[in-house]
């Protein structure tokens, strides 16, 4: 991958927060559809995806899989589709790393 570099380790912890954010900022998008609609003011989507931008960047690292969600979600049907919640997903499908260190094989006393 092009940015494998600036993707972080994660907890476990960071890994739920950015989770729980991503249901929060979709469900809110869905169930406040009056305020985030077509042709509606834009403002509020506006500010919530560039919140969750940078919540998710902040947690989670860069990470390329958060580039074509950005995209979407300035598409105005798209806001109904949970873009953010899927892309977390996907980005922190590999899980947390383990806090505890494996010994290797060999290095026993």
């Amino acid at each position: 991958m092009l940015f494998n570099g600036m993707a972080k380790t994660l907890t476990r912890k960071q890994i739920w927060a950015a989770r729980t954010l991503a249901v929060v900022a979709d469900s809110v998008q869905i169930l406040l559809l009056p305020l985030f609609a077509g042709g509606a003011p834009e403002g509020p989507d506006t500010v919530l995806d560039l919140c969750m931008a940078v919540l998710m960047c902040s947690i989670l690292g860069f990470h390329a899989a958060l580039l074509p969600t950005i995209l979407a979600e300035a598409l105005p049907a798209v806001d109904l589709f949970p873009s953010w919640t899927l892309a977390v997903l996907y980005v922190t499908r590999k899980g947390a790393v383990d806090a505890t260190p494996k010994l290797e094989r060999g290095a026993e006393s």
